[in-house]
C-alpha cells in the first residue's frame, strides 16, 4: 500500500514537472501568438461590453467576469480550451501574479486591517462624537471631507480609504449620503494627485516622458499643472457643490433619502455588518488621528527613503523616483505596529480582539478586491488585444491639425481610460504620443498642453469608469453601493469635462496659463449658478 502511495506520488510529480517544463519552454512560442483581431475595434467590445452590462444590470462582478469571457473567445478565436486558457493564465492568475498587483492588494488589506482597528478601538465613533459638537452642519462636514481629501495628497488609495474611515461618522450623523461621500472622495483623490508634485502620481509621469522630450520628466509635471483643466475644475466644483448645497440629477435623489435617514438609497445591506457594529465606549479622538498622522508621516518618510535609495540627490527627485507601492505598505505597516502599542497597554482593545481585527480588516476589502482583480483582469485581455495599438492609431491618424491636437488627446485619453479602468495605464500609451508630436522642441509649450490634455482626460475617464480601482476604492472607503456611485458621479463629471474641451481649445489658441484656466473657471461657475437658478425655479413652480 505504501509503495502504491509513492507510486502514484512519483507520477502526480512527474506529471507537475512536465507541466511545468511545457509551460516554461512553450513559452516563446506563445509569445509569438497574436490573435487575428489585434489592434482592431474589437479590442474595445470587452470593456465596453462590461461596463454596459454594469450600468444596465446594476451587478458589477458578473458584468466584469462576462467582459473578460467575451476578451478570451475573442483572443483565442472562439477555441474552447484557448478561450479557457486565455481568461484564467492571461487574465485572472496573470494580474494576481503581477507583483505591482499583489503589493496593492496587500496594502488593502492592511488598511482595511487599520480601519477595523480604529472601528473596534471606538476612534471612528470618539472622532465622530467630536466631530458632531464641533461640525454643526451638512456643508460643514462635507467641507470636512475635501479638506481632509486634499491634505491626503501623497497616493490616491492611500486617500481613498483613509479619508472614507475617518470622516464616514461625521457625514452619517448630518445625514449625507454615502453616494456623495463617495463622491466627494473620489472628486479629491485623483484630481488632487495629479496636481501634487509630492506623489506617487508625479513619480508615473516622470518616467513615461522619453528621454528626448526636450524637457524633464519632473519639469514636465510641474508645467502641467495650471493646465490641468480637469482636475482643478472638478475640485472647484466639488466645493462649489458641498458650499451650496445644490445638488443635481441622481445624486440630488441620493440627498433627499439621506435626509429622510436612509443613507443608502439602494445596496445598504452590503454594509450591515460594518454599520452595526458596537461602539466601544473607551475610544478617545486620539485613537483615530494619531494612526492616522502615523500613517501620513510614515508614508511620506518611506517614499523619500525609496528615493534616494534609488540614486535621488534632493527631496524632489526622490519623491519622483520613490518606490510607491513598497513604500505605503511600510507605512501600514509601522501604523499597524503603532496601533498595537497604543491600544493594548490602555486595554482599549485586547489581544485576542486586536488578531480578531486583522480578520475583518480583510472581510471589509473583500469586495473592493473581487473587483480589483476582475478589472486588472480585463485590463490585461485588453493589452493582449491590442487595445493600446488601437487607440494609438487613431490618435496618430486624427490629431494632424495642430490647434486641435490637445481636445483630441484629452478626449481619447478619456475614452481609452474609461473603457480600461486605468489612468497610469492611459499615461504609458499617450504621453509618449504627446511628446513625440513636438519632437526636437518645436513648441514646447504645445507640449505641454498636449501633455496636461492626456493626464486630465486619463484622470477624468477614470473618474467615471465603473471598473477603476480609484472609483472602487471610494465605493469602498465611503462604504457606498459602487454602481450608485458610479452613476452619480458621471453626471458631475461630464459638466466639467464638456468645460474642459472648450478650455483646451482657447489653451491652443492663446498659450497662457491663467487666460486658459481664467476662462474655464468662469464658463464652470456660469454653467452651474445658471442650473442652480433653473432648477430652483422648477422646484418652487
Amino acid at each position: 500500500m505504501k509503495r502504491g502511495n509513492k507510486r502514484i506520488i512519483a507520477v502526480l510529480t512527474l506529471m507537475f514537472v512536465v507541466l511545468i517544463g511545457t509551460t516554461v519552454f512553450g513559452a516563446d512560442e506563445e509569445a509569438k501568438y497574436v490573435p487575428q483581431l489585434f489592434g482592431t475595434f474589437w479590442a474595445l467590445v470587452p470593456p465596453l461590453v462590461a461596463i454596459a452590462l454594469a450600468l444596465i444590470t446594476k451587478e458589477v462582478y458578473s458584468s466584469l467576469f462576462i467582459g473578460i469571457v467575451i476578451g478570451g473567445i475573442f483572443y483565442s478565436g472562439g477555441s474552447f480550451e484557448g478561450t479557457i486558457e486565455h481568461v484564467l493564465e492571461d487574465g485572472i492568475i496573470g494580474s494576481l501574479s503581477d507583483e505591482y498587483n499583489v503589493g496593492i492588494l496587500v496594502f488593502l488589506v492592511v488598511l482595511g486591517t487599520i480601519v477595523a482597528l480604529m472601528n473596534t478601538a471606538g476612534g471612528s465613533a470618539a472622532f465622530g462624537d467630536w466631530a458632531s459638537k464641533h461640525i454643526k452642519t451638512r456643508a460643514g462636514a462635507q467641507l470636512a471631507t475635501i479638506a481632509l481629501g486634499c491634505l491626503i495628497f501623497v497616493d490616491d488609495y492611500f486617500n481613498c480609504l483613509t479619508v472614507g474611515s475617518v470622516m464616514r461618522p461625521v457625514t452619517d450623523q448630518q445625514k449625507v449620503s454615502r453616494a456623495k461621500l463617495a463622491y466627494i472622495i473620489d472628486a479629491t483623490a485623483a484630481p488632487v494627485c495629479i496636481i501634487a508634485p509630492i506623489s506617487s502620481w508625479a513619480a508615473a509621469v516622470n518616467s513615461y516622458v522619453p528621454a528626448d522630450a526636450g524637457i524633464s520628466g519632473f519639469q514636465l509635471f510641474l508645467r502641467t499643472i495650471p493646465y490641468n483643466l480637469y482636475a482643478i475644475l472638478t475640485l472647484v466644483m466639488v466645493f462649489f457643490i458641498c458650499f451650496t448645497g445644490f445638488d443635481f440629477g441622481l445624486m440630488k435623489k441620493h440627498e433627499e433619502n439621506a435626509a429622510k435617514g436612509d443613507l443608502f438609497t439602494s445596496g445598504g445591506d452590503e454594509f450591515e455588518q460594518v454599520s452595526e457594529d458596537e461602539v466601544n465606549p473607551g475610544g478617545k479622538v486620539m485613537d483615530l488621528v494619531l494612526p492616522v498622522a502615523v500613517l501620513i508621516v510614515s508614508a511620506i518618510g518611506a517614499m523619500i527613503y525609496t528615493g534616494y535609495l534609488g540614486g535621488a540627490k534632493d527631496i524632489i527627485t526622490a519623491f519622483s523616483g520613490c518606490d510607491a507601492e513598497t513604500s505605503l505598505i511600510f507605512a501600514t505597516m509601522v501604523t499597524i505596529f503603532f496601533m498595537m502599542l497604543l491600544y493594548l497597554p490602555r486595554k482599549v482593545v485586547d489581544f485576542k480582539g486586536f488578531m480578531e481585527s486583522l480578520v475583518e480588516g480583510f472581510k471589509l476589502m473583500i469586495p473592493a478586491i473581487t473587483i480589483l482583480i476582475f478589472a486588472w483582469s480585463l485590463k490585461g485581455i485588453g493589452d493582449a488585444m491590442g487595445l493600446a495599438e488601437f487607440v494609438g492609431g487613431i490618435v496618430g491618424e486624427n490629431a494632424s491639425a495642430s490647434i486641435f491636437i490637445p481636445v483630441v488627446l484629452f478626449a481619447v485619453a478619456i475614452f481609452l481610460s474609461f473603457s480600461t479602468g486605468t489612468s497610469w495605464g492611459t499615461f504609458a500609451i499617450l504621453v509618449p504620443i504627446a511628446t513625440g508630436m513636438f519632437a526636437g522642441n518645436t513648441s514646447l509649450e504645445m507640449m505641454i498642453i498636449s501633455v496636461s490634455a492626456v493626464l486630465a482626460g486619463a484622470v477624468c475617464g477614470d473618474h467615471v469608469s465603473p471598473i477603476s480601482d480609484t472609483t472602487v476604492m471610494s465605493s469602498a472607503g465611503a462604504q457606498s453601493n459602487h454602481l450608485n456611485h458610479v452613476s452619480t458621479q458621471m453626471q458631475y463629471a461630464a459638466i466639467v469635462a464638456g468645460v474642459c474641451m472648450v478650455g483646451y481649445i482657447i489653451a491652443a489658441l492663446t498659450k497662457i496659463w491663467w487666460l486658459t484656466l481664467g476662462i474655464s473657471l468662469l464658463i464652470l461657475l456660469a454653467i452651474l449658478m445658471g442650473m442652480k437658478i433653473v432648477l430652483s425655479k422648477r422646484q418652487a413652480a
